[in-house]
Formats: C-alpha cells, sequence, structure tokens
C-alpha cells in the first residue's frame, strides 16, 4: 500500500510539473520549454516578447489553473467525507451557483465601484452567504442531518438558477453572453492580482483542510461511532462546509463555474489508494491540479483562435469518466454485468 501511494505522489507531481510547462508553451505564440524553464530560474527568455508573454498571459493563467484546481480537489474531497457519500461534490451546498448570482448582478446592472475585484467580491460574498443560509436552515434541535442539508441544498440551488434565469432575462445581449460564459467557467482572465488572491486563501485551506484528516476518518465509521470515539460530529461537518464555502468561493469567484472536478478526482484518488483523507486530501489536490491545468489547455488548443470556456470541457470530459468509474466500481462489486 505503502508503495502505491508513493507511486500515486510521483505520477501526480510530474503530471502537474510536466502539464505546467506544456500549458506554458503552447498557445497561439509557442514558446521553447528551454526559454520557460531559463526565466523560472531568473534568467531571461530569448525573445523578449516570450519574456513578456510568460509572465504576463501564461504564467498567471497556469497558477491559477493549478490552484483552483487544487481548491475543487481537496473541497471535493471534504464534502464527500462530510455526506459519507462519493457522490457528493462542493456545488450540493449551494456555493457555485451562490456565487453566480453575486456575479450575475454585477454584470447585468454594471457595478464596477470595487474596480477589477467587484465581481469576485460579490461572487465569494454571496458564494459564502449561500451555503451559511443552507447550513442554518438545514439546522433543526441544534444538529445538522445529512439528508436535510442535502435537500436543503437542492431548494436553494433552484432558487439560485431561478435567480441567475431572471438576471439573464434582465440583462442586454452584452449581459447575458458575460453571465452564460461566466457559468460555464474560463481561466482567461486570471491576472497577477487574482492569482496573489487565492494563493492565500488556498493554502491556508489545504492546511486546516489536512487538520481535519483524521477526525474525517473516524466520522467514515458512523456518526455514533465517530461520537463514541471523542469527535464532535456537527462541530466537525459546521467547520467542514464553512471550509468548503470560503475556498470554493474563493476559487470560482475569479473564474466561474466549474463542474465535476470535485466529484470526479477524490472519486478516481480514492479508488487508487483507499479513503483515508490523509493520503486522499492531497492527493485530491494534486489531482484537481492536473486535470484543470490539462483542461485549460485543451481550452486554448483544441480550437485555433477560440478560448473555449474550462467548465464545458471538463463536463464533457468527467461525465464520461465518472460513468465509467461508476460502472467499474460496481463490476468489482458485482453490482452490474
Amino acid at each position: 500500500m505503502k508503495l502505491r501511494v508513493v507511486a500515486l505522489f510521483a505520477t501526480l507531481i510530474v503530471g502537474v510539473v510536466v502539464m505546467a510547462l506544456v500549458s506554458a508553451s503552447i498557445g497561439q505564440f509557442p514558446i521553447p520549454l528551454a526559454d520557460i524553464v531559463t526565466s523560472v530560474f531568473g534568467g531571461k527568455a530569448g525573445d523578449p516578447a516570450a519574456e513578456a508573454t510568460l509572465w504576463n498571459i501564461r504564467f498567471p493563467r497556469v497558477i491559477m489553473s493549478l490552484l483552483v484546481g487544487g481548491v475543487l480537489g481537496v473541497t471535493g474531497a471534504l464534502m464527500q467525507g462530510i455526506f459519507g457519500n462519493p457522490l457528493a461534490e462542493p456545488g450540493v451546498v449551494g456555493v457555485s451557483l451562490g456565487a453566480a448570482v453575486g456575479a450575475c448582478l454585477t454584470i447585468v446592472f454594471q457595478w464596477s465601484f470595487l474596480g477589477q475585484f467587484t465581481t469576485p467580491i460579490f461572487a465569494f460574498t454571496f458564494g459564502l452567504a449561500t451555503t451559511m443560509a443552507v447550513y442554518v436552515m438545514s439546522r433543526s434541535r441544534g444538529k445538522t442531518e445529512v439528508v436535510t442539508l442535502l435537500l436543503t441544498g437542492i431548494a436553494v440551488n433552484a432558487v439560485a438558477g431561478a435567480a441567475i434565469a431572471f438576471l439573464t432575462f434582465l440583462g442586454d445581449q452584452q449581459a447575458r453572453e458575460q453571465i452564460v460564459f461566466w457559468q460555464l467557467g474560463s481561466i482567461a482572465g486570471a491576472r497577477w492580482p487574482y492569482v496573489w488572491t487565492v494563493i492565500p486563501l488556498a493554502a491556508v485551506g489545504l492546511v486546516l483542510a489536512m487538520t481535519l484528516a483524521r477526525r474525517m476518518d473516524l466520522l467514515s465509521l458512523g456518526e455514533r461511532s465517530a461520537r463514541h470515539l471523542g469527535v464532535n460530529v456537527e462541530a466537525l461537518r459546521m467547520g467542514a462546509i464553512v471550509l468548503v464555502a470560503l475556498m470554493v468561493s474563493a476559487a470560482v469567484s475569479f473564474t466561474g463555474v466549474i463542474a465535476f472536478v470535485g466529484l470526479v478526482v477524490p472519486h478516481a484518488i480514492r479508488m487508487v489508494v483507499g479513503p483515508g483523507h490523509r493520503v486522499l486530501l492531497p492527493a485530491s489536490a494534486l489531482g484537481g491540479a492536473l486535470l484543470l491545468v490539462s483542461a485549460d489547455l485543451g481550452a486554448r488548443g483544441l480550437i485555433t483562435f477560440v478560448d473555449l470556456p474550462i467548465g464545458m470541457l471538463t463536463a464533457l470530459v468527467g461525465g464520461p469518466l465518472f460513468f465509467w468509474l461508476l460502472r467499474r466500481t460496481r463490476r468489482r462489486a458485482g453490482g452490474w454485468a
């Protein structure tokens, strides 16, 4: 088992580094890998235009895709651990659609009083507020039942979806196009100020997630067993949900809604190394980073001179992949033929 874990982390780390370099290299203005390595280690690329392209466009985009992918991967693993269900993902508590409502408000009413951070700040605030509303409304007698939380999330997501549809109806043609593009997700707008905003939130979030790993493992034994072993289940669940809301709101506020990363990646990692969260959480972060940087490369390179929405690609790839993972799991369990 240890050998499998080491092999997994080695593969993921190498994959992330290789795909990051390839993603920085490929584009409408190809840049040799040697120039990229030289530039990263303090030298100058042979072409001044290549140097400017790398540091103003490519590197912010690559780093943002790694950060957002890592956040979505680790939060997906947290959500699946909280609900005890491998089909759970961050969107079930309303964070993604809540953030979309905040972004749509700024787009439709053309708010810009906070400068370039207006849309991200509104998206972050609404995503966090929506998740907190789901949590508060699902509480009863000081406790939160998983089923109630899920059903409340579905109801709130429906309301948020209706609000987005209404705002889309109110907006003009340009606003509608922006709303649709935001809902499909994109890394194209990544800039260094956005990257520097997400980095500390992602780093702190990952560290805090790792502190929950042992208690998440105990929770997987069942709520009653976890309580007997000294776990405050309600506090653990609330802390994990708040952490997920903060991390995902920060991520999607700059990139829009990106589907399936938080669902597929932890499920795939769990099939390789099992459900232990001390391995699952960091591996899911690396797996999410690898998936999203690869998807962003595809978004830029599949069609010449077209930047495809990255959320569309992750859904197109993630849907069939997740179905295949489900069939493989059921076959091993003797379910499906």
